[in-house]
């Protein structure tokens, strides 16, 4: 789908109902590329059916900026027409007094699930979960479950997971798939087509990346949240899918050095992304300085031998990049759980060889190129050529093995101390290993150097 030209008046309306007819992904992308006040004039114009559907997309960007922009009555049917996760979702986003206002003018059952899913913490289970699902006491036969869901299909999010409850604790006693209801016997009790086994279930404040591991792991599109056994929603594998998406996108901001974009990066004002960059590019800025202070508390070493300043980028890079690779490593690890806080040392026993190897495998390049550079006259290190080559080997193996070695265990200390892992980045440990890269590569050639060079 192209991109909407700008509109206004009856261009909208025409556009609007051209909107009817196209796929509702497609709609919200194009809506995205949109100025807010272009993409809050179409949807005014769009057939309200429809402006459900759109909403309902987690994709579309600014939704509640958006709803914001609907007049109030129409803002409330939409809320109460959409599905109640999205709503949440949208309502959370909303400042005061818009959204008191809108749940005021709900019906106080859908008003209640809403205020309940907004009082867990962003993130967890339950905030994420949708009260729209099918349940039935276990007494029920097959038949008339699936008459059921014919009635009710339209107002549950999803159908492919059906929940057996009991009737009056509410209590979760078995869920069954779709498929396992249609193959059964019409007059058969929907509890003799239940596997026998307790369902997988999650608590309401079970974190999301730990529900997005168990759908993953036991291949669910649906995980039950309960608490006390009682059922108390359902977090769907779409709305997990976004938010890990989400929260991918934010690691891979902090990452990078900044903080998190809370909107597309075209979308972004220029002060807004100042503030989101500038931060940070002043905190590694300010800890370079400690290279600089590295650097002059070696000054007489520099000016005996001048030739070592021609080394300092290959170690101070060759150090950072070490650390970065363990870095990421170790993060990716620690997200997936395939490793956590008490496996530190086993990764540390794991990178100290690692970074000695990797290290030698540089030393012997680093080593290599400067005898060759001397032999074949592309310059000339002096007299001492091969102590200098000795120095640039040891230093680059002890950068490269200290640089895996705290990279790796960079994550692991900043999740102890209730950090995300993800504020480990490259650029913080690239800065961290340039000083330290300093302080080893002369205290080397000190060693090496002293008594011709230095």
């Amino acid at each position: 789908m192209n991109e909407f030209s700008p509109v206004a008046g009856g261009d909208a309306i025409a556009i609007a109902r051209v909107l009817a007819n196209e796929h509702v992904a497609d709609i919200v992308e194009a809506l995205n590329q949109e100025p807010r006040e272009t993409a809050s004039e179409l949807l005014c114009e769009v057939p309200f059916g429809r402006l459900v559907e759109i909403f309902d997309q987690p994709n579309l960007n600014g939704a509640f900026e958006l709803v914001e922009a609907l007049p109030r009555i129409k803002a409330g049917r939409l809320l109460a027409a959409m599905s109640v996760d999205r709503a949440a979702d949208i309502l959370r986003d909303l400042n005061e007094p818009a959204r008191s206002e809108l749940l005021g003018g709900l019906a106080p059952p859908l008003r209640a699930t809403l205020l309940a899913i907004l009082g867990y913490p962003e993130g967890s289970a339950a905030s994420l979960m949708t009260t729209e699902y099918v349940s039935v006491p276990p007494d029920w036969s097959v038949a008339r479950t699936l008459d059921y869901i014919r009635k009710v299909e339209r107002t549950r999010e999803t159908v492919y997971a059906i929940y057996i409850v009991d009737p009056q604790t509410h209590v979760l006693l078995r869920s069954t798939s779709l498929r396992r209801l249609i193959a059964g016997e019409p007059d058969e009790q929907i509890m003799a087509i239940a596997p026998d086994r307790a369902p997988i279930t999650v608590s309401p404040l079970t974190d999301s990346e730990k529900v997005a591991q168990l759908i993953s792991k036991y291949d669910l599109l649906a995980v039950p949240v309960v608490d006390n056994g009682k059922l108390l929603g359902i977090v769907t594998i779409d709305d997990i899918i976004d938010t890990m998406i989400e929260e991918t996108t934010e690691d891979v901001h902090r990452f990078g050095g900044m903080e998190a974009l809370d909107e597309p990066y075209m979308k972004m004002g220029f002060l807004a992304m100042i503030q989101k960059r500038a931060g940070w590019l002043c905190a590694l800025f300010i800890s370079e300085m400690l290279t600089a202070n590295a650097m002059q508390s070696y000054e007489g070493e520099l000016e005996k031998a001048i030739v070592l300043t021609l080394f300092i980028p290959l170690i101070m890079s060759s150090g950072g990049n070490s650390g970065s690779q363990a870095t990421s490593l170790v993060i990716r690890a620690l997200a997936l759980r395939e490793i956590g806080l008490g496996d530190w040392w086993r990764v540390a026993l794991r990178e100290l060889p690692t970074g000695l190897v990797l290290g030698s495998i540089l030393g012997v390049v680093g080593v290599c190129r400067i005898a060759l550079w001397q032999y074949l006259g592309f310059y000339d290190y002096g007299p001492h050529w091969p102590l200098i080559a000795m120095t640039i080997g040891a230093t680059l193996v002890g950068i490269v093995t200290f640089g895996s070695l705290s990279g790796s265990m960079l994550p692991f200390a900043l999740k102890r101390i209730g950090f995300d892992p993800a504020s480990a980045s490259a650029p913080f440990v690239a800065t961290l290993v340039d000083v330290t890269g300093l302080v080893i590569y002369f205290s080397v050639a000190l060693v090496i150097l002293r008594g011709t060079l230095l």
